[in-house]
């Protein structure tokens, strides 16, 4: 039995003729004739009672009938739920982002527009470190994260850069350095003498790195007094008179207790790239219409 016979069958017994139901269907009666017996004889009872001017369905038919609308109802409906899966529409989309980047107005713009375009799509939200991230895109668990600069960039993972974000130095309330306006720049070597706070290294090594070599740059090393696993929590210690740090600027948004924030002179490679990380070779169809989003949503959202 295959399918084509549950159309034949639902015409015939609703057209109540077999001719009538071979024009619906676009073939010649006679094969239809044909195809409506062997159904009958791979049922093993007859579905039909035939008349001279036409047919009537059996009780056996009229049950048959039942099942055979609700599995081609159900058939649709899984066609049409595939469909829309494949075209993004449906389905599942987990997705990553690290701290630094949660606070940068693409990220919630992208999600809550994202949410609106394909309310059917279940929206799996991840936080964590970079590497951990990466490892999460390889096992499959997620499907996209925006991140900074990963330590390692396999051949098949795609860096989509976003935007360069400008870094700005945080400082306690209560430093010399925070007195003057928060648009009046500093020189990244009026801080050589400053204790440092910094995101750790292996939470977000691109960050680390780019401070680190932005201070050489400017003709010191900084002197580090702790590492923070979490962005929120450098800060936290900031406000807390403990040291300085260098975030990026929309990590502003934060105020865990009055920080000051300078913007940096003196340093042209001190910036924040934010990317978006995924695999090309395993895009799903909700994957790709996040990244559509993002795209869309990027020109108006990148100086925030």
């Amino acid at each position: 039995m295959e399918l084509r016979h549950l159309r034949y069958f639902i015409a015939v017994a609703e057209e109540g003729h077999v001719t009538r139901a071979s024009e619906r269907l676009g073939i010649a009666q006679p094969p239809l004739s044909q195809q409506i017996k062997a159904l009958e004889e791979a049922v093993g009872t007859p579905l039909f009672i035939r008349h001279p001017r036409g047919v009537s369905l059996t009780d056996a038919g009229t049950r048959f009938l039942e099942g055979a609308r609700a599995t081609m109802a159900t058939l649709e409906e899984t066609l049409d739920a595939t469909r829309r899966t494949a075209r993004g529409e449906q389905g599942r989309l987990a997705v990553g982002f690290t701290s630094s980047v949660a606070f940068h107005a693409i990220v919630p713009a992208s999600i809550s527009r994202y949410r609106r375009l394909y309310p059917q799509v279940s929206l799996a939200l991840e936080e964590s470190i970079t590497a951990d991230l990466m490892d999460a895109l390889f096992a499959g668990r997620l499907d996209i994260a925006f991140a900074r600069l990963p330590p390692e960039i396999p051949p098949h993972v795609r860096l989509e850069p976003l935007l360069d974000e400008e870094m700005l130095v945080a400082l306690p309330p209560s430093h010399p350095l925070a007195a003057g306006g928060p648009e009046e720049p500093i020189e990244l070597l009026r801080l050589a003498e400053e204790t440092f706070i910094l995101y750790r290294r292996p939470s977000g090594p691109g960050l680390y790195d780019t401070i680190i070599a932005a201070c050489r740059s400017a003709g010191f090393s900084p002197r580090i007094g702790q590492e923070a696993p979490r962005m929120l929590a450098t800060l936290s210690l900031v406000a807390s008179g403990l040291g300085v740090s260098i975030i990026p600027a929309s990590m502003r948004r934060i105020d865990p207790g009055g920080i000051a924030y300078r913007r940096v002179a003196g340093a042209p490679g001190l910036v924040a790239p934010l990317y978006l990380i995924y695999q090309p070779d395993t895009l799903s169809g909700a994957t790709r219409r996040l990244i559509e989003v993002v795209r869309e949503e990027l020109p108006g959202l990148a100086g925030h």
